[in-house]
């Protein structure tokens, strides 16, 4: 049974557990490992993005920065990490969350960045999610300032940074890491001055760990119900499904993953999952609906 919760955000809260929540990806970025350059236009991705909420998308996750196997975030002095700029990624996202939401004033926004400065911008602008692939860890000024907004909050599991992943030594037990690190965060989030019930988690497939680890991490998902917290699972397009699917030697390019994909998203969803967050939104609509119909039998 996929326990039920309800998620504070900063203007309406969501109801969790009684249907399964898509999460649309939209990426403004020259580079993402899916879908890079397509939306980088204003224009274009404020399309796409009213296509996906046409199609029944939930939540828009509008990002400007891709963290894609390789992607080089640069630790300063400071302990802090930054790629993009700040004002670069303001510039891509900012007329993108502005569209949609003159577009569709209802619309439900989220910003993935873990930078402070794009977080305060975009919640101002509307959006009500941020979803930090660091899990508030790589800007200082994170914590405070998701308390401050008093928005929801994804805190994405991420095993070292992009540019180490093919480096990191091999997980025995993926899932016992997952849960041990993602208790801390959350407990650091808490303490931050971040309500529990604004808090969903992310076990971060494909972030960190290698093709043979991601299918463990699935396949146990549900253990990590008892951290407490709703679950949001993002496999659409992941490379561990371009390897399973790869043929004469080759895996399957992003593009030819919306299969395996699908199959992922419903897995993840049987596994507990509250938000599957997905680039194939009507597909996995109608995919959900049949996965929530078994686990309500």
């Amino acid at each position: 049974m996929r326990p039920r919760f309800t998620w504070r955000l900063r203007a309406r809260s969501l109801e969790l557990g009684p249907r399964t929540i898509i999460m649309g990806v939209l990426n403004v970025t020259p580079d993402s490992f899916s879908d890079g350059g397509r939306f980088l236009e204003p224009g274009r991705a404020i399309a796409h993005g009213l296509c996906m909420l046409d199609e029944g998308a939930d939540i828009l996750d509008v990002g400007g920065e891709s963290t894609r196997p390789g992607s080089k975030a640069v630790e300063t002095a400071a302990g802090e990490y930054t790629g993009v700029p700040a004002e670069e990624e303001l510039r891509r996202v900012m007329p993108v969350i502005e569209g949609i939401r003159r577009e569709r004033p209802d619309a439900l926004i989220s910003i993935d960045t873990y930078k402070a400065e794009v977080a305060r911008h975009a919640i101002a602008a509307g959006a009500e999610v941020v979803n930090d692939v660091s899990a508030l860890r790589w800007d200082p000024q994170m914590p405070s300032a998701v308390a401050q907004l008093g928005c929801g909050a994804v805190l994405m599991h991420m095993r070292g940074r992009p540019r180490e992943w093919r480096n990191l030594p091999p997980l025995n037990h993926a899932i016992a890491l997952v849960s041990r690190e993602l208790r801390e965060w959350s407990d650091a989030a808490i303490s931050a001055g971040i309500a529990p019930d604004r808090i969903v988690l992310d076990p971060g497939f494909g972030f960190g760990k290698s093709f043979g680890e991601n299918y463990p991490l699935l396949a146990h998902l549900d253990e990590l119900h008892q951290l407490g917290f709703p679950l949001l699972a993002g496999t659409s397009r992941k490379s561990f499904i371009g390897r399973t699917l790869s043929r004469n030697g080759q895996d399957a390019p992003p593009d030819a993953r919306e299969h395996g994909s699908l199959a992922a998203t419903v897995a993840t969803i049987l596994k507990g999952a509250h938000i599957v967050r997905v680039h194939d939104v009507k597909p996995a609509v109608d995919a959900a609906k049949i996965a929530d119909a078994i686990l309500s039998g």
